[in-house]
Parts: C-alpha cells; structure tokens; sequence
C-alpha cells in the first residue's frame, strides 16, 4: 500500500493480486470529478483528479511481514465485502428500531442511568438524599450532571409538569461548599500535582485517519514507542481541562507526524489495583453511575457530542442460536450449565478454531465458502443443544466465519445500542492517553454480558496474534478484519454510504487495534473513580450511624453503651499494626499477622496454603483470594501485588477474608 500526498488530498493504492497497481479518481474514475471512495481491492481516492501510480512488481502475501502491515486497509474493505455477500444469503436478519429522542429526553434518560432521578419528575423529592452522591464528584463531573439538570429542568416547565423541580442553584450549592473546605487542600490543586507525575511528551492519537495532509497509518507493532504509566489517580476529565489550560500550545506544535508515540502501561498501585468484577454488585453499581458522569465529562471537556441510544421495538427470536440476543441465549445456556456467563456455541467455535491450530496463515481473514457456512448455520440451529452437531465437519476457517456471523447477527451490537455511537466516537479523542481513556470508562459502562463475551473475544484475537510470525496476522491485521464486524451492525439497519465507510474504516480499526493492545488496562476501573465510591460509603455510613443512635435513643437503650459495642471487633482482639484474617473454608481458619512494609497480598496467601495438604493446596492455588470487606468498601477481592499495611490505612475498618471468587 502506499499513500501519495497532493495538494488536493491524497491517494490511498493497494496493489492487486494480479500485481497491477489500482487507483480510481472517484466513482466512475473521471478527471475533474470530485472524488468519492471507490472500493476495489482496497484501493481509495480522495483528491479531485487521478493520481499516476507507478507500478509495482507483484507481492507474495506470505512473503514478508511489511507486506502484510501494507494490505492491512485492503483486509478491512474484502472482509465488508464478504459481510455484504453473507447478509445477502440470511435476509431473516431483524432490525432493531431505535426511537429518535423528545426535547430533554435524552437528559433525562442520562440522569437516570447516573443514579440521579431523583432529582426531577414524579420521583423528585429531597435533593439531599443526592447530596452525598454530589459530594464526591469533581468540577467536571458536577458540571456534566449540572447541565443534564438545567436541560431538564426547563423542558419540564416548558411542558408545564406539575413536578417538584429543584433550582440547580440549590443542588449544587452545597457540593460546592463542600469543596471550598476540602481538609486535605483544593481539588483543583491535588489534580494538578498528581497530574504532573504522569506527564510525558505528548501522545498524539496514533490512527490511520484522514488529515489535512493526508493519511496518519496506525502504528505497526514493532514501531519502537516509549512505555509510561496511564494516569489512573485523577479524573480523565480534570487531566483534560489541565492539559488545555497549560500546554495548549505545545499540543498544537506537536501534531506533526514526528511526534512520538507512547506505549501505555498500568500503573504499580500500593493499595492494590481494582479490576472489573472485584468489587460487590452494590459497589459496582456506584461505579457505573460514576463512570457514565465522567465519560460525559470527558467528552463535554473535549467538546464530543455524546448521544445515548435506545432501543425501543426489538424484533427477535426466543431461541435458538444466532440473531438472538445475548441475554436470551445466556438464559438458555444457563439452564444447562448453570453460572455460564460466556455464550456456549461463542465458547465452541472458538475452541474448534483453536484445534485447529493458532499458526494456520491468513486466519480470521480467508473466510469460509457462503453457501457452507449458510447450511452450517441450520444444522448448528438445529443440532448443537442435542449435542448430535458433528463438529468434525467445520473447517477451522468456517468456525471463524460463524464466529464473526454470530458477533455481527446479534440483534443488538455487542458493543451495545446505547453505546456503540460512543465507541465510534472514540476515534475524534484528540490523543491516544484520552482515546484509552473514554475506551475504559465505556467497557465499565457495557452490561455485564456484553462485557465478558467482548473480554473471550479480546482474549481469543490476542492468543491468534501471539502467533503473527507464522499466521501473518499482526495486530493491525485482526484490527481491521474485526473492526467491520463489531462496528457495521446491520441489526440497527444503519445502511452506509461508500464515503461513510471509508470515513469510519480508519477510525474503528484503530478503536479495534486499542482493545487489543490494551485489554487488561481496559477491564481496570480507575482509582479515582474506587476513592469516589469509599468516599460515598464513609459518607453513607455516617448517615446510617446518626439513625441507629436516634432510634436507640429513642428506645431507651444505654447510648454509652452502644458506642462502646460499636468499635470495630477487630481492635479488641488483636494489638496495633496486626491483622486478623480468616478463611473459612481453608485448614486454618484465622490466622493473626503482622503488618510489615513489605507484606503483600500473595504472602498472606501463601502462608495460609502453607498449611494445606500437598494437593490442597495445588488445587485451591488460583481459586481463593483474599478479600477486603467492609470499613468504606462493600467487598474488594484483591490483586497479588496489593502491599497489606498501605491498604490497611486507607481502610482500618476492614475484615480481611480469604474465600473463593462467586461464579
């Protein structure tokens, strides 16, 4: 492939198999025509007149690794083009009919999913039942939720409902006081400290998108980056307002193609690292409504439109195995295996796919032959819950076909109606830091099904590019095959323009290509956002506790008492600067240790397998973890490189536990 600048625009030209060099000047290839994408082996311009290519000789796909990263854009366009001739044999496809939203609807609807609807309509009532909630959010995060309230509040007094409606004045007013006498200093001074740590040269979006200039490639994967650690202490949207306000004008000099780019990385954290689905369902929840403030944050910051969608009609099938929603389809599987949270036929083809070998060439990208996989399709439909499918007869290139004709046939996109708009809009993030940074918040944000088939399939792409030097798929080269069949979902009858695909071809694949690379920083939930929710729950806990002692006031118990049964067991028991931690379900039920600066997690661990039996303690390595339990936490399993006394700070109100993950 090669891209030829003009002062017009640029030509983007793959080289056909026959070895002829392909450039067509807009629809019908005229001079002096303005250019539309024309699709044919990958080949696209975009100036106003024919651009000369000189030829080049022909290629051997196989022969090399750069040829590979060249014909990256020609996989994208032949495999919309397979997708376009599969759709064309299933005509059974559904559509799911997307509402188009009243004036305020969409505020309102936002309000809702951040935990907020009590602040307006008929479930309005005493703003300081949110007053906590508000509490704990940043400037932006408060700013967001503000103008969502204002947005309301006037359309409902245009509809003149009868409703309490809070004056925003009101519900802010108190947050912002709050703020102004922070004990530990100003917010705005803390985000500024802790930003400056992490600030490096900039990071560009690195995508293969269309510039001013031309076509910026997305980054081979032996392109040579530096590594830094990915901010995870302060609010994205606060990092945002900072980096405009103090290096607007070394962002601007530094756009250029020689700009260099930086590899991410997780940051070492004392406390522990919280990944997705460590945390209780109510805890988890407090961090969706505040990943949904801050995701809008970010975007308002950054000046990104963001529309929720909503799927109001959605005609589907009750069973069977593809076009069926994926909360169905885990309905029917949990009925046969109970705690399935993975799609069952999702999990098989990926296994026949892995039988077959990781090292087969062009996998995921040659597909199976139509008429096969359409007649495969009724025979699965037809025979895998009876377990009589003979799997022997899918060839390994057919499972990959079925596995992508599942994924895009789902009546609603895997990466979720309300979302998907969001994720395209990733691509119009200025650099990459903000790009992985709106990617974390929307996979918190995705329903829980969603979330862990997206992780198989994520995790399943990087186990076939581990084998790139014998598969000749690079990252890219997946990047593009997938991005068609996460990102065109037909089921939304979203019928695109040539010059819409082209528009959106670069900018999903490196969407893609950043779920890929970046999976495990991804399914992280940020720090700030777990101190918002301790904050919430010390906030919560002091409510409850003022309520237990007016009610047993008020029953005549010995408040003296009371207070003194309410210090934390824990104390009593156990002498400063040790812990006492229990497991159940293991050998030794308790165990006191002593807190050391170096003590972490997996020593606790370790010691209490230590007292197992030689195959109980193989069997329960990897399937207990420890646990930190109540204090400003509801429950938080914790990572092998959590250091115990740091953590014990923060939370000394904590029961440490020592128990198996729920299925």
């Amino acid at each position: 492939m090669s891209w030829l600048s003009s002062s017009q625009g640029v030509v983007l030209t793959a080289y056909h198999p026959s070895g002829k060099d392909q450039a067509v000047g807009g629809t019908h290839g005229k001079v002096g025509e303005e250019a539309t994408p024309s699709r044919k082996y990958g080949q696209y311009t975009m100036n106003r007149e024919v651009t000369k290519v000189l030829e080049k000789p022909p290629y051997d796909r196989s022969s090399s690794q750069d040829s590979l990263d060249e014909l990256s854009m020609e996989d994208y366009w032949t495999e919309l083009e397979n997708i376009k001739k599969s759709s064309e044999n299933r005509q059974d496809q559904e559509v799911v009919v997307i509402k188009e939203p009243d004036e305020g609807e969409l505020e309102e609807e936002w309000l809702k999913e951040a935990g907020l609807s009590n602040l307006f309509g008929e479930a309005a009532g005493d703003p300081q039942e949110s007053m906590v909630f508000l509490s704990t959010l940043t400037r932006t995060q408060a700013a967001a939720v503000q103008k969502r309230v204002e947005t309301v509040s006037q359309t409902l007094r245009k509809k003149n409902k009868q409703y309490q409606i809070p004056d925003v004045r009101d519900i802010f007013a108190q947050q912002t006081e709050s703020k102004e006498k922070a004990p530990d200093g100003t917010e705005s001074q803390s985000v500024r400290t802790n930003e400056n740590k992490y600030q490096g040269k900039d990071d560009q979006a690195s995508s293969l998108v269309v510039g001013e200039k031309g076509l910026i490639p997305l980054v081979p994967d032996e392109a040579p980056a530096s590594e830094t650690d990915i901010n995870l202490e302060v609010s994205f949207a606060e990092q945002a307002v900072n980096q405009k306000e103090s290096s607007r004008e070394k962002t601007q000099s530094s756009r250029g193609n020689d700009a260099p780019l930086l590899n991410f990385r997780l940051p070492k954290d004392k406390t522990g690292t919280t990944r997705i689905g460590d945390l209780a369902p109510q805890d988890m929840k407090k961090v969706c409504h505040l990943a949904l403030i801050e995701l809008t944050a970010l975007y308002d910051v950054l000046g990104i439109e963001l529309k929720q969608q909503k799927a109001v009609k959605v005609k589907t099938k009750d069973s069977g195995l593809f076009c069926i929603p994926l909360t169905v389809l885990l309905e029917q599987d949990q009925r046969r295996l109970p705690g399935t949270r993975i799609p069952l036929i999702f999990q098989k083809l990926i296994s026949r796919i892995e039988e077959g070998g990781l090292e087969t060439e062009g996998l995921l990208r040659i597909p199976g032959a139509a008429i096969r996989i359409k007649n495969l399709c009724q025979e699965l439909e037809a025979k895998f819950y009876e377990g009589t499918f003979n799997w022997e007869s899918v060839k390994q290139h057919d499972a990959a076909s079925l596995l992508k004709l599942f994924i895009r046939e789902l009546p609603q996109p895997l990466l979720s109606v309300e979302y998907l708009k969001a994720f395209q809009a990733v691509q119009s993030l200025p650099t990459r830091r903000q790009q992985l940074q709106a990617l974390n918040l929307l996979v918190i944000l995705l329903p829980a099904a969603n979330r862990d088939t997206l992780k198989a399939l994520l995790e399943f792409l990087q186990r076939v590019i581990d084998n790139r030097e014998k598969n000749k798929m690079t990252t890219m080269n997946v990047a593009m095959v997938m991005a068609p069949n996460l990102f065109m979902c037909h089921a939304l009858g979203l019928k695109s323009s040539e010059q819409r695909e082209f528009a959106m071809a670069a900018g999903t694949a490196n969407i893609m290509h950043l779920l890929i690379k970046y999976q495990k920083l991804l399914w992280t939930i940020p720090k700030f956002i777990v101190n918002q929710v301790r904050k919430q729950n010390t906030e919560n806990h002091k409510k409850d506790k003022k309520a237990m002692k007016k009610l047993l006031k008020k029953m005549a118990y010995d408040r003296e008492k009371y207070e003194k049964q309410d210090k934390n067991t824990n104390d009593a028991d156990v002498p400063q600067g040790v812990i006492r931690v229990q497991a159940p379900h293991l050998s030794k039920v308790s165990m006191a240790i002593q807190l050391t600066e170096e003590l972490k997690a997996s020593d606790v661990l370790a010691r209490f397998l230590s007292q197992e039996s030689g195959i109980a303690q193989t069997l329960k390595k990897g399937e207990v973890f420890l646990y930190e339990i109540g204090g400003n936490i509801g429950e938080r399993c914790l990572d092998d490189d959590t250091y115990m006394k740091d953590l014990y700070q923060l939370n000394p109100n904590a029961e440490w536990v020592i128990k198996s993950k729920p299925s």
